[in-house]
């Protein structure tokens, strides 16, 4: 089967964008700016995890990358390599892949996982790279480099395609040996111990057991950390469980931990109140010892500083990444506080409890207390991972968001940097488009603060507490699907990620999206946002029409069809939800096929949005909700796996059409990050640098970011550490 290799390249017109903060740092006081760049610090050395948690070779392309800007200006390196034969569009291909690298934190997009390679041939790279003042300077060195990632940058055999476990990609949460059932086994043994894998990676090993002369497998799960011996208080001696060893150490990342830390105590030192020490006091006993303890306290402090002028959390959050569905990502951001849209939300928090009883399930299935959570509109200064989000609902422990409490962060600058275009918008007629382009960026502001409020803030997990209590009623409490008693419910030491899986993040935002669509139709809700008469109308028509557009236009480049598989929570999630409006039928949600082979149109009838799809939208929310609160994966796996096939035939036949989607596919904004520094004539003033929205615009701004080839060192370092765990395509 021929590859498309469109669908892993990025093309040479590249959309680049600057993301605007400007206006923001300027209101800072000296001090909230002093935190900011020291917190600022912190998330971008940290943020370069991201690569070693990617893929094998990401670490050494980053370094490869690194070592040849560093050595010299764009201008002089495209001079040589176009004087040794590169063309103009090769080396534009070559910024553009380098772009791409830095911008995903390594070789597979953020937003899909497919893997990313260059769109230009392998002689050209090598040109380029034979021909820089880095090879001249040193070449065994940067000729070793090319060496260990020259055949795996391009390679798109057999699994290589995108990230998973075992054969159904590639990952580096796992040694390359692992598979699904070594998963399973790792978190039953972490549940059994009351542990959580947030910040921790696994790698399995043979031994021959001198008692049976059996091999026996041996788990090593390794915590992030600098510190590397062992600490009763952290790591576990090996120990057989079930049939196999296991034993928990740290010093993961150790190199790259240093710096993190080092930038959150000088951070410490311009904290605008004691809270905020303690909670980067505790983030950093974090990164130092590897106790996921540090971090949950340092979180809960957290949730307690309300209202900061200066916005931040940094550590191993989302889990959308890891083929299990739990180890996290290293993320940092920094932000700051937009007031105007802040007070929009904040007016939604206070009137929370007026609309979470409009949701379709019944009080038992709600928290027992709503914990009013702190909702801010932040501009975005830096923003350290894989990818930048349009929101976020954190912390992601399940004991803290369930009974103390959370925040929900809207990013400002993000959204609007996202959706502006004039593009023609495919699939939709004249009219659709012209009001996606008008109220797109408002309806999906207010989306965004329904989905994270009252969408990841609502909805209760029956839980065992203890021999024979619980959390809810057993007598009294029903299910509404079975008009039963509730038979099922977590047990002591189960997490909805444990129970949940690899599933688990996109039911999640499954559940968060639906509940948005659902909760838009309050004309309450629009008011809050400012929306009256016609325009609340449209807007709230453009809601439910740009998600469900999105769930065919905008997700099919995150399926995989020779796996089967969604490679992107939300746009599986979004995936979901068209299915279910379009099987509710009545005509409400309609998609066809304009002209035979190369082109679709969706219809939503909004006449109908209040009726067929309020209807439609609620009943999935109500059982997406109970199979939640209940843990039964087995039901929700059974319904949300039927709506996130793919058929080939029928009336929506997506695996024919998913040709034509692509075929109109737009490549995915990459934004441009501004950079603080230190006055060199006056210590206690921070400069804010923007850099234009290009190629050379966005290199510039990570060499500058990362003056020093140290940088470099440490990612070699920590690849030549690991590479016996993993099987390069280099090998």
């Amino acid at each position: 089967m021929s590859v498309d290799i469109t669908l892993y390249t990025l093309p040479n017109n590249q959309p680049v964008v600057a993301l605007e903060c400007d206006t923001a740092f300027k209101s800072l006081t000296q001090n909230e700016k002093l935190y900011a760049h020291y917190l600022s610090q912190a998330a971008w050395n940290g943020g370069l995890i991201v690569l070693v948690q990617t893929s094998p070779e990401s670490p050494l392309i980053f370094a490869l990358l690194h070592k040849i800007y560093l050595a010299e200006p764009i201008d002089e390196l495209k001079d040589a390599a176009v004087r040794a034969g590169v063309t103009e569009d090769e080396f534009t291909a070559f910024l553009v892949y380098s772009c791409g690298i830095f911008a995903n934190a390594g070789n597979y997009k953020a937003m899909g996982d497919t893997k990313i390679i260059p769109n230009f041939s392998k002689n050209a790279f090598e040109t380029i790279v034979k021909n820089s003042k880095a090879y001249k300077n040193n070449s065994k060195e940067i000729q070793d480099i090319w060496d260990n990632i020259s055949t795996a940058v391009y390679s798109l055999d057999g699994k290589l395609t995108s990230l998973g476990l075992a054969d159904k990609g590639i990952t580096t949460y796992f040694s390359a040996n692992c598979t699904k059932e070594d998963a399973d086994r790792v978190n039953a043994f972490m549940q059994d111990k009351g542990l959580e894998s947030c910040n921790a990676r696994c790698f399995k090993t043979a031994v021959r057991d001198p008692a049976s002369n059996a091999h026996v497998d041996v788990y090593e799960i390794r915590l992030a950390s600098i510190l590397t011996a062992d600490d009763p208080k952290v790591t576990l001696p090996e120990e057989t469980f079930g049939n196999a060893k296991f034993k928990i150490t740290r010093g993961d990342y150790d190199q790259l931990m240093v710096p993190v830390v080092e930038n959150l105590t000088k951070a410490k030192e311009y904290a605008s109140n004691q809270t905020e020490k303690d909670m980067l006091e505790k983030y950093i006993q974090h990164f130092v010892t590897g106790s996921l303890q540090d971090h949950m306290d340092g979180s809960r402090l957290w949730i307690k500083d309300k209202g900061p002028c200066i916005e931040t959390y940094i550590g191993f959050i989302e889990t959308y990444r890891d083929p299990a569905g739990q180890r996290g990502e290293f993320e940092g951001f920094v932000a700051m506080v937009n007031r105007q849209m802040s007070e929009k939300f904040a007016t939604l928090v206070n009137r929370a409890e007026e609309f979470i009883p409009k949701l379709p399930w019944d009080k038992d299935f709600e928290k027992d207390t709503f914990l009013r959570p702190d909702f801010t509109s932040l501009d975005v200064l830096t923003f350290a991972g894989s990818s930048i989000p349009s929101g976020i609902n954190i912390p992601n422990y399940d004991e803290i968001r369930q009974s103390e409490g959370f925040k929900n962060v809207s990013l400002g600058n993000v959204i609007p940097a996202h959706m502006k275009d004039v593009r023609a918008i495919p699939f939709l007629s004249d009219v659709d488009q012209e009001l996606m382009h008008k109220y797109r960026v408002d309806s999906f502001e207010m989306q965004v603060g329904l989905h994270e409020l009252l969408g990841h803030g609502t909805g209760k997990l029956f839980k065992q507490t203890g021999a024979n209590t619980y959390n809810f009623d057993r007598d009294s409490v029903i299910n509404p699907l079975t008009d039963g008693k509730i038979d099922k419910y977590f047990l002591k030491g189960e997490t909805y990620d444990s129970k949940f899986g690899s599933m688990g993040s996109s039911y999640e935002e499954c559940r968060a999206e639906a509940v948005g669509l659902y909760l838009s139709l309050d004309g309450e809700v629009v008011s809050i946002f400012g929306h009256e008469g016609q325009v609340a109308e449209d807007i709230v028509y453009v809601n439910w029409l740009s998600l469900l557009w999105s769930g065919f236009a905008k997700a099919f480049e995150m399926y995989q069809p020779s796996t089967r598989t969604w490679s992107q929570a939300h746009a599986q999630a979004r995936y979901v939800l068209l299915g279910v409006c379009l099987e509710a039928g009545q005509d409400f949600v309609k998609v066809v096929e304009t002209e035979g082979g190369t082109n679709l149109r969706m219809t939503v009838d909004r006449s109908k949005i209040f009726t067929v799809g309020r209807q439609a939208i609620g009943d999935f929310l109500l059982k997406l909700q109970v199979y939640k609160s209940m843990g039964d994966v087995e039901s929700a796996k059974k319904m949300y796996d039927r709506y996130s096939e793919v058929p080939e035939s029928g009336p929506y036949p997506w695996g024919r059409w998913r040709d034509i989607i692509l075929s109109r596919k737009e490549p995915r904004k990459i934004f441009v990050q501004s950079n603080t520094f230190i006055d060199g004539f006056d210590s206690n003033n921070v400069i804010l640098k923007n850099y234009e929205p290009s190629f050379t615009g966005l290199i510039q701004s990570w060499i500058e970011r990362f003056p020093s080839a140290d940088v470099s060192q440490i990612l070699i370092d920590l690849w030549n550490k690991d590479k016996h765990h993993f099987v390069s395509a280099n090998n």
